[in-house]
């Protein structure tokens, strides 16, 4: 019997090719989708999960609140917090710290293609890393190796890279061509889904300085690995939240009622967001998005085939009408049906396989994923089993339970028009195109969104300026003042300075401020930057009163500079020549400066002190003359090699470090439009087919009229009006859902764009001029069919 279906199946797929084409491609293009978008979502989920003892290691970030507001939550914790943890907190296996990722010169001391260097990315962590993180090493021992400050610990790439064909371990390698390190052990690469990544590790007291020790400087990622206890994991982690209540108040200078508390290491890539102390969102946001947006693609497609499928009733209803009458039980006239679904299916996902195969190289470029179609893993032939089946069940169950349904009698006496169900179309049409309404409105907002981030003024001038790192020689206070003044003499230069942190992106932030007069009781969190003289300046950053730090002045290496958010947070309306406390010591505040962006849109400006200290400097930043930044560039390469000549010469523009803090995002307006557009289209093939069908089942009545004048447009007008109407109270339902959607999505960020009247209207346009080129498309061609032959067999 299943044989018999099966080839019933077949031969009825070959006899209607448009048809089936149009079923199987609409299908193929929502399956693509919907496993491109599974493929991206695992991989998601996946981050850190690859660690031994991924349950028991916790991620610790810090609560506090400003002038008692909102609870804020800290990324980065102060240096002598691992210390108290490990003495204080009970129920810890072991806890480490690591700075941020550091790119220093790596060079393999002695001969070889490695002995030239290059920049490679790694951290300085405390000797317990390797008790937190139990990562798998190729060759010898990396617990001890960190241990030794003399030894470094690097990864398969590097050892390949450095040392082809023969053991890294007991090498040389110089770092920064200064200090020289033993390779102490070979770590396995780490993967894509590890939120740390490097490939080498140093103790960290190869980069100690007395700042580490100071409560109030937050610049260190730490880690615990917890106990297994026999209680449950949220009873764990509150019990040892709970221990680690009393440290800031015990141990820093001053109680700032800061709490250290505890995220799963498998959280930290997908839950980065706190709101008032507790986990608000990130990007689990997009997860959920686009998993959303997986089952929209996947309904759109099934949609195409159930309207399809019930529109051609009138066509089977006789068939069935005399299967019924031979006997035929409603069980097998739907196992019939479902197993022309489940074989449609079967095609589709075929050539949904082959979709994903030939794009995936492109999809991992765009997105800077490894994503694969893992062919051995029997979980993901099960993940395309049960895509087949749900598709198939899906999009076959109404019409396969539709037309089982209808009466012998009716069928056989050709009233199968009046049976065919076309309130439930109309409603899958409206349905269909709704998410694709949807879908084109995320794309108009997101981009709206990304065009205001390209172009807000963020209060500094980042047109024309680029930074190099300072490194090698050029981290000497005199080789550095000498270098940008041989930079400031280049006639295609207009200003430089130098600073610790690029502006707009600053992460540190410390509670060490103080001033006459402050309620020993308020909280404070400020973020800091060490620069140079002309700071304001090149930058063109408005200062509302006061001065810019001078050129070699003594006095202003205990002076400082605020913006705004520092002068509220102060309580002064005019806080030039206030003295505050801050890192350099006892000072005055010299200029306030206009607010300008710190971070990302996302979060609002917070207060910001800057010092005049140009010891304590990373990169030099480098406005260009306009026209002039390639002969800029030009002068800067000579120089640099003039100055450090053991280091490559690099730059990068300002302008380029602001757009990749909304990586993300532009991820995901990409991936919004893509499926935007492929969701209009797959909605436009089942208005083609239905409009198609249409035509066909009219196709005399349009001969009649023709005959009797009926002109090419009012023919056309016939034709398309209905469809257009569904279209178009798609827009009106999907219109609010997607401001809802949208609004809720600019919420993250602090400074956004507001939705107005005209995207609904040129994403309605949009809909509406696709569907109606699609209608216009095969009813003009009805329309100027001969009717002598539409009316030959009457």
């Amino acid at each position: 019997m299943f044989r018999n279906y099966l080839k019933i199946a077949w031969r009825n797929l070959v006899r209607n090719k448009t048809f089936s084409a149009i079923n199987i491609f609409g299908l193929a293009v929502g399956m693509a989708c919907a496993l491109l978008i599974s493929l991206w979502v695992r991989d998601e989920l996946s981050y850190n999960r690859f660690l031994p003892d991924a349950p028991n290691t916790y991620f610790v970030r810090v609560n506090y609140s400003f002038r008692g507001g909102e609870t804020q939550t800290a990324y980065t914790t102060p240096g002598p917090l691992e210390g108290a943890i490990a003495s204080d907190v009970p129920g810890i296996v072991a806890v480490t710290k690591t700075n941020y990722g550091w790119e220093a010169l790596l060079k393999a001391v002695g001969s070889g293609p490695g002995e030239t260097g290059a920049k490679e990315q790694g951290h300085y962590a405390t000797a317990s890393f390797f008790d937190v993180f139990d990562l798998p090493a190729l060759s010898g021992n990396p617990k001890a190796a960190l241990a030794q400050p003399d030894k470094i610990i690097i990864t398969r790439r590097l050892a390949e890279k450095y040392f082809p064909n023969q053991p890294a371990v007991g090498r040389q390698m110089q770092l920064d061509n200064a200090k020289l390190y033993t390779v102490g052990a070979v770590l396995e690469n780490l993967p894509t889904t590890s939120t740390i990544q490097f490939d080498w590790l140093l103790n960290l007291k190869n980069n100690e300085g007395p700042w580490m020790a100071e409560w109030g400087m937050n610049s260190f990622m730490t880690y615990v690995r917890l106990k297994p206890g026999p209680t449950d994991e949220a009873s764990r982690v509150a019990a040892i939240e709970g221990s680690m209540k009393g440290i800031f108040p015990r141990y820093a200078k001053f109680d700032n009622k800061e709490t250290p508390i505890l995220q799963p290491i498998t959280d930290l890539h997908l839950h980065a967001e706190y709101k008032n102390g507790q986990v608000s969102g990130g990007r689990i946001e997009y997860v959920r998005i686009f998993s959303v947006v997986a089952l929209f693609m996947l309904l759109i497609a099934c949609i195409n085939f159930i309207n399809m499928t019930t529109a051609r009733s009138a066509i089977r209803t006789k068939e069935v009408g005399v299967r019924k009458v031979v006997g035929a039980l409603r069980s097998s006239l739907v196992g019939l049906f479902m197993i022309e679904s489940l074989l449609t299916s079967l095609l589709a996902v075929v050539l949904a396989l082959g979709l994903v195969q030939v794009i995936l190289p492109t999809v991992n470029t765009l997105f800077e994923k490894q994503l694969a179609l893992d062919l051995t893993n029997p979980s993901f032939w099960g993940l395309v089993v049960g895509l087949v089946v749900i598709t198939g069940l899906l999009s076959g169950s109404y019409p396969a339970l539709f037309l089982s349904g209808l009466p012998p009698v009716r069928m056989l006496r050709g009233a199968a028009r009046r049976l065919s169900p076309a309130t439930f179309r109309r409603v899958l049409v409206v349905f269909q195109f709704g998410l694709s309404m949807f879908l084109i409105v995320g794309m108009l907002a997101i981009g709206q969104q990304m065009d205001y981030i390209r172009t807000k003024n963020l209060g500094l001038d980042r047109e024309n300026v680029l930074y190099v790192p300072l490194e090698g020689n050029l981290t000497q206070a005199r080789t550095t003042a000498t270098f940008r003044q041989e930079v400031l003499r280049s006639p295609s230069v207009s200003a430089a300075t130098i600073t610790s942190h690029l502006p707009m992106d600053i992460q540190n932030s410390t509670t060490d401020l103080n001033w006459p007069g402050r309620d020993p009781d308020q909280l404070v969190s400020v973020s800091s930057m060490s620069v140079g003289d002309n700071f304001v300046s090149t930058l063109n950053i408005k200062l509302l009163a006061g001065r810019d730090f001078r050129p070699n002045s003594r006095a202003d290496s205990s002076n400082y500079l605020i913006n705004e958010a520092a002068a509220r947070l102060l309580g002064m309306r005019s806080p030039v020549g206030k003295q505050i406390t801050f890192s350099n010591g006892t000072g005055q505040v010299v200029g306030l400066m206009k607010d300008f962006h710190l971070n990302s849109l996302h979060q609002a400006i917070s207060p910001l002190v800057v010092m005049f200290n140009p010891a304590n400097t990373r990169y030099l930043l480098v406005k260009a003359r306009a026209g002039q930044t390639a002969s800029a560039i030009a002068d800067l390469k000579r120089l640099t090699d003039q100055f450090n000549p053991g280091y490559p010469f690099e730059y990068r523009f300002l302008d380029d470090a602001y757009q990749r803090l909304y990586h993300a995002e532009q991820q995901v307006g990409m991936l919004i439009n893509y499926f935007g557009i492929l969701a209009i289209l797959i909605s436009c093939l089942g208005l083609f087919g239905l409009v198609t069908f249409t035509a066909e089942q009219r196709t005399k009545e349009i001969g009649v009229r023709k005959v009797l004048g009926a002109s090419v447009t009012s023919i056309v007008t016939l034709l398309s009006k209905d469809f257009l109407k569904l279209v178009l109270i798609a827009i009106v339902v999907a219109s609010p859902i997607a401001w809802w959607a949208m609004n809720r999505w600019l919420q993250d960020f602090a400074y956004k764009i507001d939705i107005e009247w005209w995207v609904f209207a040129l994403a309605g346009g949009l809909a509406m001029s696709v569907a109606l080129l699609t209608v216009s498309f095969q009813s003009v061609k009805a329309a100027l069919m001969n009717p002598v032959k539409s009316l030959r067999s009457e």
